[in-house]
C-alpha cells in the first residue's frame, strides 16, 4: 500500500510518512523483480486470489491518485514489467487532497482525466476510492451506496471499461459496506488493515503491507517476504 511517489514534506509536517521517495520506491521494485517476483495489479492478482493460479506474485496499490505516483512511479512500473491499482477520488480528478486539508497535510496534486486514461493505457488499473473520500461507515446508507456505485459508473464511462478494484476510504468499512461494495459490482476491495493475504480472506476486506518514507530495503523485504506484517493483523 502506497499512496504518494515524491520528494517527503519537510519533517515534522502531517502524514510525512506517507510519502515514499522515488528512489526508494524504485529500489523496492527492483529488489522484488531481482527476487523472481511479479507486481500486479489488484485485476491481475484475482487468478492468485482464487487459488486458480499460483506463483511469485505481490500486488501494488496506490491510493487516491496522486500525480506524483503517475510522473515517478509509472516509469518504474514500466521499466519493470509490472502492473498496478491506483484507486482515484473520482471528484478530485486535477484537483488535490482536500480531505486532508484540516489535518495540516500539504496540498498535493491529483492526476487529471487525461493522466488517469494514459495510466490505464499503460496498462496499470484504475480503480475506485468513492467519488469524496468520504468515511463510508460514518455517512448514511443511501450516501455510502452513491458513492460506492456512482463512482464505479463514473469511471467505467471515463474508461469505456469495468471497474473491478475498490478501496476503503480511511480503511472505514463494516460487514454491511462491504456487502453494497460487491452489490455495486466489484470483484474485490483492499482495506488499511495491516497483513499478507491468506488464502481464507474475504475479497472484499483484503489486508495490505504498508510502505512508508522510513521503510528501510531490508524492512521492506522482511514485510512483503516473511510473516511479520501478520503479527500486526486483528484477527
Amino acid at each position: 500500500m502506497y499512496h504518494q511517489v515524491g520528494i517527503p514534506s519537510p519533517r515534522g509536517t502531517p502524514y510525512r510518512g506517507l510519502t515514499v521517495h522515488p528512489r526508494d520506491f524504485a529500489r523496492q521494485m527492483t529488489w522484488m523483480s531481482r527476487l523472481g517476483y511479479r507486481g500486479l495489479s489488484m485485476r491481475d492478482l484475482m487468478p492468485y486470489l482464487r487459488g486458480d493460479a499460483s506463483g511469485k506474485v505481490f500486488g501494488i496499490t496506490f491510493d487516491d491518485g496522486y500525480r506524483n505516483v503517475f510522473e515517478n512511479a509509472l516509469p518504474i512500473l514500466n521499466r519493470l514489467g509490472f502492473t498496478s491499482t491506483n484507486y482515484f477520488v473520482v471528484h478530485q480528478f486535477d484537483g488535490a487532497n482536500v480531505w486532508d486539508a484540516h489535518k495540516g497535510v500539504p496540498h498535493s496534486p491529483l492526476m487529471s482525466v487525461d493522466e488517469m486514461r494514459k495510466w490505464a493505457a499503460a496498462g496499470q488499473e484504475v480503480g475506485s476510492h468513492t467519488l469524496d473520500h468520504v468515511h463510508l461507515s460514518e455517512v448514511s446508507p443511501e450516501i455510502a451506496y452513491q458513492q460506492i456505485a456512482q463512482s464505479r459508473t463514473e469511471l467505467g464511462a471515463l474508461l469505456n471499461t469495468e471497474i473491478g478494484a475498490f478501496c476503503y476510504p480511511y480503511g472505514s468499512e463494516t460487514p454491511g459496506v462491504r456487502e453494497w461494495v460487491r452489490k455495486a459490482g466489484y470483484s474485490n476491495a483492499t482495506t488499511t488493515v495491516r497483513g499478507l493475504v491468506r488464502p481464507d480472506d474475504d475479497l472484499f476486506g483484503l489486508p495490505r503491507v504498508t510502505v512508508a518514507r522510513s521503510t528501510n530495503i531490508f524492512r521492506f523485504l522482511q514485510k512483503c517476504l516473511t510473516r511479520l506484517e501478520d503479527r500486526r493483523r486483528s484477527g
